[in-house]
């Protein structure tokens, strides 16, 4: 059925539609009368629930149209006649349902959503009449796979309620679960005129899933959008050549000034080192950082440069982009303000500089962009620093400021960046397209983004498949606030909020969005640093007892397992230090551990078959006093100098002991101090950095990102 305009169908319509996608309903019988529900009440059995139900009644509760408990013939003809006095003109036709009534503790949420970015979305969640209070929900786009369809339920935070045996009732049966979610998958498809169902709620009967009531909401089908054919890697990778590996950088409006972005950004190519040519484009041919320049990008040789980065006045460069393709130059990176941003006039050029670009055939990046980083090609082109250590993670972002941030911590910590973009006004080429160019690169093996706005969601959706199939994708999401909430008379579509909903996306698509800029950057820097887990199982190692038990709060909290610590491990640490040690996991030497302790513990540990990641706590502590030695007015008499030396030397050891175990057995070994941040010369930390990791500056950062290395995989099977 489709309408003109939108329309709700009844209780009774909707389950009609419903039952056909293969949706289970109580048993139920629709009568007029009251004499007529108390036989049908017979029929079914006691209790029972009457209901009233016409095209013009949505939520039933509200109005109090519902009854239920019914145990007798005489409750039911009384709540019967009860119900057709409340009954209002502008309900339409009405008639009373009469439906057995379903026992069970635990109630759901289930529907579909059309996400105008995503498309059609099942959503399921905690149900009943706490739903939007509770907003427990978990949406994923549609169609769902089975397996998508069985897992969507532990994304829940009350998902242990459901999937353990509750108050003498069994576990969730996930089969059935993912049957009605499949059925709902189905319909999004088939019925593009379905805007919303509601299923509200869906009760857990001796686990398996019953709808007592329903709600469908039609309107007319939104216009089809069709993605062009996805590119082929050979495709991509030409694409973006000129941008990250181009023979030659033409900087186009180079000034004198210092603070201009034309000298900053000539300055730049020349720090580093740029591997291929440069030419500094100046309208009056001047020399700038004793380099000099042409006064038109005609006088460039023709294939000499792939790649213009502008910085000249907004209103010349659409014929800018012509004399640079005249020479043979195919990609522009545009810096210069005045776009998009600024007004209808902005956009107007903006539109100018696009369709420029696409008839050249030139990639476009910006405009109001902060610049382009390749270590592979010592490619700085950017007006603002830093240059980070060369790597294999690939960064994006539609904020220039966050690029910098990830470079910035790439700075600090060491662990470096392959390709690095920041995409302004996103005008022509997006976030999409650059994260489906990381899919492809051989120099990437992580991507990481910053990301304010979707866009076309399915592209983006595209581009994510694609890309988490064959390398994780770690992000963060500007703007995720409960401000683009959208009122609706459904239950699903009020808890549909733009960023729920792109949280499911990423949690289908295996995006890991990371809480923060700081451990987005960790997460990375993880991700090509550490070998992924086989499973969840924990074992946590310090020397000092509290660091020890946030760690273990933090891995209830954040889903791992802390394992029992296993009886040949207890044993074999017997013999190494004194009975005052913890004898359980969190494994605390007390600190009686010898020189030697620590590096056969974290061997011991991390080769045991039943554990699968181990955290080390209290890395560097010895060379925290040591440094205060060697700083003070005593050293190096009185043997501070041989202490102060045998420490550092220890902490340096622990950190190297940590990374040959995990690269020994193949399991992750985080390993955690907060001198990474307060002393980052710490001989402890320091070793960690050199040897290409992570020090984590608290229990809980190492947690998290040990816990995301298990979603990813898990997201791997």
């Amino acid at each position: 059925m489709t309408t003109e305009l939108s329309s709700t169908l009844s209780e009774a319509a909707s389950k009609d539609l419903l039952a056909d996608f293969d949706i289970p309903f109580a048993r139920e019988k629709r009568v007029k009368t009251p004499a007529e529900a108390t036989l049908a009440a017979e029929t079914l059995g006691f209790p029972v629930v009457l209901k009233l139900s016409g095209e013009g009644i949505a939520h039933k509760t509200e109005r109090g149209l519902v009854k239920v408990g019914l145990g007798d013939g005489p409750a039911v003809a009384a709540a019967a006649e009860a119900l057709l006095a409340l009954a209002r003109p502008e309900d339409g036709a009405v008639a009373l349902l009469v439906a057995e009534q379903v026992a069970g503790a635990r109630e759901l949420i289930a529907g579909l959503v059309r996400d105008a970015q995503f498309g059609p979305c099942v959503v399921v969640g905690l149900g009943g009449i706490l739903a939007e209070a509770l907003q427990d929900v978990v949406f994923a786009a549609a169609p769902l796979t089975p397996g998508e369809a069985e897992s969507l339920v532990d994304r829940l935070s009350a998902a242990h309620i459901l999937t353990a045996p509750f108050r003498g009732e069994p576990a969730l049966d996930r089969s059935a679960l993912g049957e009605v979610l499949l059925g709902l998958s189905r319909l999004a498809i088939e019925r593009p005129d379905v805007a919303s169902v509601d299923l509200n709620p869906l009760i857990l009967s001796a686990g398996r899933p019953v709808a007592v009531d329903a709600l469908v909401e039609l309107a007319p089908p939104a216009e089809a959008i069709t993605l062009p054919p996805a590119m082929d890697d050979d495709a991509i990778r030409a694409r973006f050549s000129p941008l990250f590996h181009p023979r030659g950088v033409v900087v186009a409006g180079v000034s004198s000034h210092p603070a201009k972005f034309g000298f900053v950004t000539l300055h730049n190519l020349q720090r580093y080192g740029f591997e291929g040519e440069i030419f500094p484009v100046k309208i009056d041919g001047a020399e700038v950082l004793g380099q000099p320049t042409l006064k038109e990008v005609a006088s460039v040789p023709e294939g000499a440069a792939d790649l213009v980065f502008v910085c000249t006045p907004t209103a010349s460069n659409a014929e800018l982009l012509r004399a640079c393709a005249a020479k043979g130059i195919r990609a522009a990176f545009v810096a210069s303000a005045g776009y998009g941003e600024a007004g209808e006039e902005g956009k107007a050029l903006q539109r100018e500089l696009v369709e420029t670009a696409d008839e050249l055939g030139m990639l476009l990046i910006g405009p109001n962009g902060q610049g382009v980083i390749s270590t592979p090609s010592k490619l700085c082109a950017q007006i603002v620093s830093p240059y980070p250590p060369a790597g294999r993670i690939g960064v994006a972002s539609q904020s220039g400021n966050l690029v910098s941030s990830y470079l910035n911590y790439a700075v600090s910590t060491g662990v470096g960046v392959s390709k690095a973009v920041s995409l302004g006004n996103s005008a022509q080429t997006g976030l999409a397209d650059v994260l489906e160019y990381f899919a492809v690169d051989p120099d990437t093996d992580v991507a990481l983004a910053y990301i304010e706005g979707v866009g076309d969601g399915r592209r983006f959706r595209q581009a994510v498949e694609r890309l988490t199939a064959l390398k994780p994708l770690v992000l963060v999401k500007g703007g995720a606030t409960g401000q683009g909430a959208r009122a609706a008379s459904s239950h699903t579509g009020a808890l549909a909020s733009d960023d729920r909903v792109f949280d499911g996306i990423c949690r289908q698509l295996g995006a890991l969005r990371a809480p923060t800029v700081e451990e987005a950057f960790e997460w990375a820097a993880t991700l090509v640093s550490q070998p992924l887990p086989r499973g969840s199982r924990t074992l946590v190692f310090t020397s000092v007892g509290g660091w020890g038990v946030l760690a273990a709060d933090a891995c209830e909290a954040a889903g791992l397992e802390l394992i029992a610590l296993p009886e040949d491990i207890r044993a074999k640490i017997d013999t190494l230090v004194p009975a005052r040690w913890s004898r359980s996991n969190p494994i605390d030497l007390a600190s009686g551990e010898t020189r030697d302790t620590i590096p056969e513990v974290l061997d011991l540990v991390t080769a045991h078959p039943d554990v699968d990641a181990v955290i080390h706590l209290g890395l560097g502590i010895q060379s925290g006093q040591a440094g205060v030695f060697r700083t003070g007015r005593f050293f190096p008499d009185h043997g501070l100098e041989r202490v102060v030396g045998y420490h550092e030397k220890q902490d340096a050891r622990f950190a190297l002991a940590a990374r040959e175990a995990s690269e020994r057995y193949g399991k992750p070994v985080l390993s955690v101090s907060e001198l990474a941040i307060s002393d980052p010369g710490n001989a402890g930390p320091a070793a960690v950095r050199e040897g290409g990791r992570v020090c984590y500056p608290s229990a809980h950062r190492a947690v998290r990102a040990l816990a995301m290395l298990v979603e990813r995989a898990r997201f791997l099977g």
